[in-house]
């Protein structure tokens, strides 16, 4: 049956439709052209996460958190396999999961409701994404003010979003991602020729599984946002919808049939997992290198109306004086990138969640879409508003970053309840996948209660 494209009106793709069942691509070479949702995942990594508060705690402690960085990247692709999974045999996006978890129970269950506090602080990120997305372009163009470059920013990521769909989304913004953390691998790559060089010691010094304390707040927040953060990890699979996955296998009936068609989308799934992981671990690796031996040895913090600037000594430090504008190009370029993919997701969690509490009713894609559109244009001006009476973009991360990390172990628990009481027992995980999920889950628990309690004993 052929592949209808996400543009077309007449059906949902949050909505299961027999007549748009497509068997899956057998060989790794086919699955190509169907990946895609990790990609923008990917977009909302690299940016905040890896361009701001990676360096940032590398310039804090050095190469004294480069484990945490490692770690950070690859203990939670598990449970984003899982809830992936979960999607494509239910059709159910994480809202709807979430509510499944038992509980208290007001509207909606206690998860979403904690979601909906973190989310609230998660918005300081994208103020923090548009704050210093326009010190990027006020440096360029010194004579427009970063006030009105922030607000010229907004109003360009709205115009995109108001009438954006999914293919123009990812092939926007996967080549902004692309070019921007080849020209950071390089990066580090040639720090090796300059006085910040690393050596043996650093690398050692990366691998004793310790955060010193000065480093400790900014640590809890990297956590929580670098690799797939919990944010990504709630979008992930609303992104695996409007991409098709649950769509190709039709609605559930056990059948041979059914159960090799959702066999071979979750496989592709992992396709598109993996490499995303792949490029977002080289690039936040890069991002902490240039931070830990450049800015810790310059002896310099990002803060406030000079973070860009800053943060610009990574490439000027290894490149030269000339990468400066190279630099704040590609900056504004996945700082931009970052804002639309945040903002396209959250409008479309929001979305489902107003239709699970009955404040809106949805009866068709379109109608989908257009409040989509409406919370495209909201977000964007809370998220204005918010950069515009803080100004410190570091902060706002942070802040951000830490609400994620207490966030993060609800998410992970929630995907082993989901795995044990509500995945299609035809698609279940090896035993392999479920030991990882269940140390990766206890690892996240452990990691933020400890660090919250130290923090709270400074």
């Amino acid at each position: 049956m052929s592949d209808k494209s996400t543009l077309s009106s007449d059906f949902d793709p949050y909505k299961l439709h027999r007549d748009h069942i497509q068997n899956p691509p057998r060989t790794i070479f086919r699955s190509i052209k169907h990946l895609g949702p990790a990609l923008i995942v990917t977009a909302s990594i690299v940016g905040v996460g890896e361009l701001i508060a990676t360096p940032t705690l590398g310039a804090q402690v050095g190469f004294a958190a480069l484990w945490l960085i490692i770690v950070s990247c690859l203990i939670k692709v598990i449970i984003q396999g899982e809830l992936g999974r979960y999607t494509i045999s239910t059709g159910e996006t994480t809202m709807r999961a979430l509510n499944r978890i038992p509980g208290p129970k007001f509207l909606v269950s206690w998860p979403i409701w904690f979601w909906l506090i973190m989310i609230t602080f998660v918005f300081l990120q994208i103020g923090a994404q548009i704050g210093c997305a326009s010190q990027a372009l006020n440096l360029l163009i010194p004579k427009i003010n970063p006030f009105i470059w922030s607000l010229i920013i907004t109003i360009f990521g709205m115009s995109i979003l108001y009438r954006g769909r999914y293919k123009f989304i990812v092939r926007f913004l996967t080549l902004m991602i692309a070019i921007f953390s080849l020209l950071t691998l390089f990066c580090a790559v040639m720090i090796l020729w300059t006085p910040y060089e690393i050596t043996a010691a650093d690398i050692i010094e990366g691998f004793k599984f310790h955060i010193p304390k000065g480093g400790l707040v900014t640590a809890m927040a990297v956590f929580g946002i670098v690799g797939v953060g919990t944010t990504e990890l709630v979008m992930y699979p609303y992104w695996c919808l409007e991409r098709g996955y649950a769509r190709y296998c039709g609605e559930s009936d056990n059948s041979e049939k059914w159960i090799a068609r959702a066999r071979g989308w979750i496989r592709v799934m992992h396709i598109d997992i993996l490499l995303s992981m792949v490029i977002y671990t080289l690039a936040t690796i890069a991002f902490f290198i240039l931070g830990a031996s450049v800015l810790y040895q310059m002896g310099v913090v990002p803060k406030g109306f000079e973070t860009i600037k800053i943060l610009s000594n990574m490439y000027t430090s290894s490149l030269g004086v000339w990468a400066f504008v190279i630099f704040l190009v590609g900056a504004f370029f996945v700082l931009f990138s970052t804002f639309v993919s945040a903002t396209a997701t959250h409008s479309r969690t929001f979305t489902d969640l107003f239709e699970m509490m009955g404040w809106i009713k949805i009866d068709s894609y379109n109608e989908r879409m257009k409040y989509v559109g409406r919370l495209c244009i909201i977000i964007p001006i809370i998220c204005f508003t918010q950069y515009s009476l803080i100004g410190e973009p570091v902060m706002m991360i942070i802040i951000g970053g830490t609400a994620q990390c207490i966030m993060l172990p609800v998410i992970a628990f929630s995907a082993i309840y989901l795995r044990y009481k509500h995945t299609n027992k035809n698609l279940l995980p090896s035993k392999i996948t479920d030991i990882l999920l269940w140390i990766c889950s206890t690892a996240i628990l452990c990691f933020a209660v400890f660090n919250l309690l130290r923090r709270l004993s400074i």
